[in-house]
């Protein structure tokens, strides 16, 4: 697959004006993709500078390998979940890095090409796994998830006040037929939500069946912790989110590590000292410009947040 299929860099102008503080070093993008946001780090980086991409779709890394090849003896490959950025560093022989993006979402690839299974757009196979190999995909949990678990899934990972009537439409269909595309699961809701904001409703449902097939969330959560501990001192963490789920795991893990003290919550007991590990750079998100917006519509959601190691 062509690198060019992937979706343009968002924010990338202050991708590299946040993350970039030594041109001689170590680098992971931890969300590869199709490798624009690696080649702009890798084009700013000195002879000594080396980048390592992360990512578990094989297509992203086939495409990043190709599109990056003049950079071949700078940057390095690697087939994982970056929740797992620590034991892909120790078995690389890295016990630090000076910077570290994670680009969270799916690629416009991913959602665009029929046999990833991800969009409400086109009738395909359930899939929406960003691993080939994992054996839980998008028809598992809509054929074998209980209505509670769909109704649970649906509201906290898709905020969709919908969510119990469409669960309930949903079991009740896969008593007639299992439910094995995305055209029938889009039908079911189709006939269970009608309205002008019926589209937004089938986004928010496939947003929340792929962040429970992916675990999303909670690899967020570890990857955000882990990337703390293997930064350098004076190294950074740039992260660009797309919904507010994200967005908020980010804001959080960021206040929680730059804070100062642990309040009390009584006037007369004083407030627990603290040692924070990160300066925040961004008090508030990054977003995109109006003309990036014009140019990449994928841009509108972008959250950029930015911390540095202290």
């Amino acid at each position: 697959m062509e690198a060019y299929t992937y979706h343009t860099p968002v924010l990338l102008q202050e991708v590299l004006f946040y993350l970039i503080t030594a041109r001689n070093g170590f680098y992971i993008d931890g969300t590869l993709g199709g490798g624009g946001h690696a080649e702009a780090i890798l084009e700013q980086l000195a002879s000594t500078g080396n980048l390592m991409g992360i990512d578990l779709d094989d297509d992203a890394l086939a495409a990043a390998s190709k599109r990056l090849v003049r950079f071949k003896e700078n940057a390095v490959f690697v087939k994982e979940n970056f929740r797992n950025i620590k034991s892909v560093l120790s078995q690389n022989g890295i016990e630090s890095v000076q910077g570290i993006l994670l680009d969270l979402g799916v690629s416009s690839y991913q959602i665009d090409e029929p046999i990833k299974g991800f969009s409400f757009q086109m009738d395909e196979i359930l899939d929406m796994r960003m691993d080939r190999h994992q054996k839980v995909d998008a028809r598992h949990i809509v054929n074998q998830y209980d209505e509670q678990a769909l109704a649970d899934i649906l509201w906290t990972y898709g905020e969709e006040k919908h969510s119990r009537r469409i669960a309930k439409a949903i079991v009740q269909r896969r008593i007639e037929q299992s439910i094995e595309t995305t055209g029938q699961l889009a039908s079911i809701i189709e006939r269970t939500v009608s309205g002008r904001f019926l589209n937004k409703t089938l986004a928010r449902v496939f947003q929340a069946v792929r962040i429970e097939v992916n675990n999303e969330m909670e690899n967020i959560r570890q990857a955000l912790y882990d990337c703390v501990d293997v930064l350098n001192s004076g190294g950074r963490l740039v992260v660009i989110s797309y919904h507010s789920l994200e967005d908020r795991l980010v804001k959080y893990a960021f206040r929680a590590a730059s804070a100062q003290s642990i309040p009390s919550g009584n006037k007369i007991v004083p407030d627990t000292p603290l040692k924070p590990v990160l300066k925040m750079l961004t008090r508030k998100p990054i977003t995109a410009s109006k003309e990036e917006m014009e140019i990449n519509p994928r841009s509108r959601s972008a959250k950029l947040r930015a911390a540095e190691k202290i």
